[in-house]
């Protein structure tokens, strides 16, 4: 499903709705795309055990493929995975492990990466897919989500992407980039996160963001980079709800990397363009869209909507950041 925000942006975006799918995100395409490729190259034995790492919504996908083909699956999620996507994961019959700390140098991601080598040389049952090098993750968006894309907007030119394991920006752009697209390509981070070679910070809404760079990224395929704060992310959110949709900290943080671009690169209003919505906001009602989590937070700013979003006020009411402005 498309939704299209142009007329509370004020800009010609469509955005395409991910959180539709089985398992609540785009992460479902990833999952179901990796279990085929280790079925393929027969690396699952029957008493295999699947084990991933991630902060939330690919727990759920693979909970959902792997209790669909009764297979076992334990995911080593941190200390911000919400209490309803954990519980969500138990309820499809996933183990959790829950990692309490994190790395002092990579955070949470590499304190849970290690937690999963640490569990495969201890039991060689269990199958690491590994969503951060493994090539069936962007091949997965290669196949499906860019090509739905193109067909619903075969002449965008602008699309824009947010970056977590690199695995829907980097599938998306080799497609349009093959298809012989003219869009230009927008990967969207959040700030805090080292993926576009900035420096780390504390990040509070999983999804977007890596704390150790994301193999599977490669930047010079895209045009722009956008870095987006949490508390733009927080704001977008919860505006878009109080016009009636609810989606999660991912959307809020690529939608308000979308509005930053367009309002620098298309003053005029006459590029049409697309971005990809992860999940929807369910997830987060205990924490994006909960009063008091958002104060203690980000402060009393942020549960200020951007209002009126259509016009379009001045820059600064998404203050997010645009880095690296040319890179091909």
């Amino acid at each position: 499903m498309f939704v299209d925000l142009s007329p509370y942006l004020g800009h010609a975006l469509q955005m395409k709705c991910e959180g539709l799918n089985l398992g609540g995100s785009i992460k479902v395409r990833a999952a179901a795309s990796m279990v085929a490729a280790a079925e393929r190259s027969r690396l699952l034995r029957e008493d295999s055990v699947l084990v991933e790492s991630s902060s939330g919504n690919l727990g759920v996908a693979l909970s959902v493929i792997a209790a669909g083909k009764g297979l076992r699956f334990t995911c080593v999620t941190d200390a911000r995975c919400n209490a309803a996507t954990a519980a969500t994961m138990r309820a499809l019959g996933a183990e959790l492990v829950v990692v309490e700390t994190p790395d002092p140098e990579g955070g949470y991601l590499k304190a849970r990466l290690d937690r999963v080598r640490a569990l495969c040389a201890e039991d060689d049952r269990y199958l690491w897919l590994n969503q951060y090098t493994n090539p069936a993750n962007w091949g997965a968006h290669y196949e499906s989500t860019a090509p739905a894309i193109l067909k619903h907007l075969p002449d965008v030119d602008v699309l824009f992407v947010g970056v977590g394991t690199g695995g829907t920006a980097m599938g998306c752009a080799r497609y349009f980039r093959d298809s012989g697209s003219h869009a230009r390509l927008v990967a969207v981070d959040a700030a805090g996160s080292v993926t576009f070679g900035r420096a780390p910070a504390p990040r509070l809404i999983p999804g977007l963001g890596a704390s150790v760079p994301p193999p599977l990224f490669a930047p010079e395929v895209f045009d722009h980079l956008v870095q987006v704060s949490e508390l733009d992310a927080v704001r977008l959110c919860r505006t878009l709800a109080s016009h009636g949709m609810l989606f999660g900290g991912s959307t809020g943080t690529v939608v308000a990397g979308a509005l930053q671009w367009l309002e620098r690169y298309d003053p005029g209003r006459t590029l049409s363009s697309v971005c990809i919505s992860p999940d929807m906001g369910d997830r987060y009602l205990t924490t994006v869209y909960d009063d008091r989590w958002v104060l203690d937070h980000f402060g009393p700013e942020a549960l200020r909507p951007l209002q009126p979003l259509h016009p379009i006020g001045p820059v600064e009411l998404v203050r997010s950041e645009v880095g690296t402005p040319d890179l091909g």
